[in-house]
């Protein structure tokens, strides 16, 4: 008679346990599936802005050439190319090369945001030099991450909803937060990022003392 009790009450706290584990799990994942719908609308977006900010580059690319040969210097220098995938795109200007990408969104990540909450976007990178160039040797994820981070000039975080504004962050304005809406987007970002790399000027390099 005790050996059938024990078994029901194994039984009973087995039923407990795995009725814990199904509702914390279950937690676990809405959380995660909330997570990759997100992260798919983020994609989406941002894949969008991404080839709108590549015809913008385009325009800005023409309109430079006609600029500089107005003035009687040479434009074979001004170009841009992007990969067949629209995942990369490169634009030069005379000695300045900028290149932007979305190859950092490879799983779902959110802002960190001091005075907000976090918000779930994918990423557009600008950085300072060619990308493929950047890349040659680079083997790994955390490799290509940080050499993106150690050449980023600005990024723009773009939402899940396309009716809340992307975030745009600048580097040396010690990442303050710009708001653009989903129109200006692309076109503001690019014009943001030819304007601090090409507004400003190189200086002659020399020797560290020790």
């Amino acid at each position: 008679m005790s050996k059938g009790y024990e078994s029901f009450n194994n039984t009973e706290t087995s039923f407990r346990k795995s009725t814990l584990i199904q509702e914390r799990i279950g937690l676990v994942s809405s959380h995660m599936y909330k997570q990759f719908l997100d992260y798919q609308h983020a994609t989406m977006n941002t894949t969008e802005i991404f080839a709108e900010m590549i015809e913008n580059l385009k325009a800005i690319a023409d309109s430079l050439r006609q600029s500089f040969a107005a003035r009687g210097v040479t434009t074979e220098n001004i170009y841009v190319e992007h990969d067949k995938e629209k995942t990369v795109v490169i634009i030069n200007i005379l000695w300045h090369t900028i290149s932007l990408t979305t190859r950092c969104n490879y799983e779902p990540q959110a802002l960190y945001r001091e005075s907000a909450p976090p918000m779930f976007s994918g990423r557009i990178m600008a950085i300072n030099g060619n990308y493929n160039e950047l890349m040659e040797g680079i083997t790994s994820r955390q490799e290509m991450m940080q050499v993106l981070l150690d050449k980023e000039v600005a990024s723009l975080f773009v939402p899940a909803d396309k009716a809340q504004n992307s975030i745009f962050k600048i580097r040396h304005l010690a990442n303050r937060e710009f708001f653009l809406n989903s129109s200006d987007a692309s076109r503001e970002f690019v014009l943001k990022v030819v304007e601090t790399i090409c507004g400003g000027g190189l200086y002659h390099e020399f020797k560290k003392k020790f």
